[in-house]
């Protein structure tokens, strides 16, 4: 293929496919098994997977999103989303991670509508500028309806992130975006700042677009003891025997993830791989920690001081940089800097907004005690 990619004139049935199946444990104790971050108001009045279905409707009909989750989380989500059927909101009876969840969705939709292109969201994240967001997008459903074409939305990295894969770019296409040389998962802070000066990185948004015939057959190649058994489910799909099959073959899924599984091995055929990456330049935050919640709402509101805080009454004195969450206490915050503290009911979280990213080993220590009602 050349460097200008031919876009068929056909019209592609679009299908956003949200995974929606994460804990969300360095968010606790505010995000918890059966109210996790996704079903968390932190960006807004809507919680983050309202917003997620909100601005990916003007792609596509409510009747073509689907969602995988789990279990304990599948009553709220129907509750949150009531204009979605009962059979798009799809329960793992076991986490799998995103390959075969995403394979799922292909292979049932590939029985229903073989010319579906999907997209696969992560159900929690920002996008400040949604126009650009949906531009992007469109451009790259034309690209995954043209072809055995695999993209994926890229960002620029503003910092030697060792928690994000990354994305080596390389030959331009059609003036806005770039083949896709190499997949390489979560590296080290040598190799992450490596990346961040070569200046043709990105950081991989975990959001893709494909037809479901080129997922299905690129399961079919990387996956081929996991594929039959997505493909048996998904012909129970709709069916009496659907819950029965799939408690029994989906745990006999490998567990890994859709970058393990597909998009590395794929990046070795080098211009074969017919993967490509557009960049997102729209303002795209995951919000990864109580951290990253702070840094977000700060460059919104820019109080002097740094401080976030919500209680029934504040007092600051000497202190910035300081995230609480308190909102049913009088909260006074004198001679301390750049902590985190969160309250619930039954549980208070106190830490630095430097330590926050090992909020999810607290959840960790409560599983291994047993201590469920925590967690």
């Amino acid at each position: 293929m050349d460097k200008k990619i031919i876009l068929r004139n056909k019209k592609s049935n679009f299908y956003p496919v949200i995974l929606a199946g994460g804990r969300g444990t360095r968010f606790w104790p505010l995000s918890r098994k059966r109210r996790a971050k996704q079903l968390l108001a932190l960006d807004g009045k809507q919680t983050m997977i309202q917003q997620t279905v909100a601005r990916l409707s003007k792609l596509s009909s409510r009747e073509r999103f689907w969602i995988i989750t789990n279990e304990d989380l599948q009553r709220e989500i129907a509750r949150q989303l009531p204009s979605l059927g009962k059979r798009q909101i799809i329960a793992e009876p076991l986490g799998r991670n995103t390959a075969p969840a995403i394979g799922l969705a292909a292979f049932i939709l590939l029985r229903s509508d073989p010319d579906a292109v999907i997209g696969m969201f992560p159900s929690d994240h920002v996008i400040g500028d949604e126009d650009k967001y949906r531009d992007v997008l469109q451009r790259g459903i034309a690209i995954a309806a043209s072809g055995e074409n695999i993209v994926v939305l890229g960002i620029h990295p503003t910092r030697a992130e060792t928690g994000y894969g990354y994305i080596e770019a390389g030959e331009a296409f059609d003036g806005k975006g770039q083949r896709v040389r190499r997949f390489t998962e979560k590296p080290n802070e040598e190799r992450a700042e490596e990346f961040l000066k070569a200046g043709n990185y990105f950081w991989n948004s975990g959001m893709f677009l494909w037809s479901a015939r080129t997922l299905t057959n690129a399961l079919r190649e990387h996956l081929p003891k996991t594929a039959p058994l997505l493909e048996q489910i998904a012909a129970a799909f709709g069916t009496s025997k659907f819950l029965i099959t799939f408690r029994k073959l989906y745990p006999k899924c490998e567990n890994i993830s859709i970058d393990y599984a597909v998009l590395e091995p794929r990046s070795l055929k080098g211009k074969d791989s017919n993967l490509y990456c557009l960049p997102a330049e729209f303002g795209w935050n995951d919000l990864g920690s109580w951290t990253a919640l702070h840094e977000h709402h700060v460059g919104k509101r820019a109080p002097k001081d740094g401080n976030l805080i919500s209680g029934q009454g504040i007092f600051t004195l000497n202190a910035q940089g300081n995230y609480v969450h308190a909102p049913t206490k009088f909260v006074a915050v004198v001679g301390v800097d750049n902590l985190v503290v969160v309250e619930t009911k039954d549980a208070l979280l106190i830490t630095t907004r430097d330590q926050a990213q090992d909020v999810g080993k607290i959840v960790k220590h409560l599983d291994e005690k047993k201590l469920h009602k925590l967690v």
